[in-house]
C-alpha cells in the first residue's frame, strides 16, 4: 500500500456528491459514484477556485464559478472556458469502508 494515505470514511463521501479533503498536504475532492470513489485534484485549472464546491452529475465535476465539467474518472475537461485536464489519483476502498488515495501519483 505504498503511496496511499487515508482520505475518508466511504460513509462521510455522500453518493452523487463530493467529499474536499486534504491528503497529505494536498486538497483533494472525492466524488462518489454509486459503490466507486474517485480524487481528483481540488482546484479547477481554469480558475484556480475549488471544485469541491461544484455540482457532480454522472460521473463529472462542474466548476461552480464558470461552468467547466471535468470527468472525475479520467481528468478529462469536457467544456469550455477550460481546456487543460484536472489531475486525479489512485483512490480505492478498503474492506473496512477506508477511502485511500495515493496523491504520489496523479495521471490526467
Amino acid at each position: 500500500m505504498s503511496g496511499f494515505a487515508y482520505a475518508a470514511q466511504f460513509a462521510d463521501v455522500p453518493d452523487g456528491g463530493v467529499l474536499a479533503v486534504e491528503v497529505e498536504g494536498l486538497d483533494v475532492a472525492l466524488v462518489r459514484c454509486g459503490e466507486e470513489v474517485f480524487a481528483v485534484h481540488d482546484e479547477c485549472s481554469h480558475a484556480a477556485v475549488p471544485l469541491s464546491e461544484g455540482d457532480v452529475e454522472n460521473c463529472t465535476l462542474e466548476c461552480w464559478l464558470h461552468g467547466s465539467r471535468f470527468d472525475v474518472r479520467t481528468g478529462e475537461v469536457l467544456n469550455l472556458p477550460a481546456t487543460e485536464p484536472v489531475p486525479v489519483y489512485p483512490c480505492k476502498v478498503t474492506e473496512d469502508a477506508t477511502v485511500l488515495v495515493d496523491v504520489t501519483s496523479p495521471s490526467i
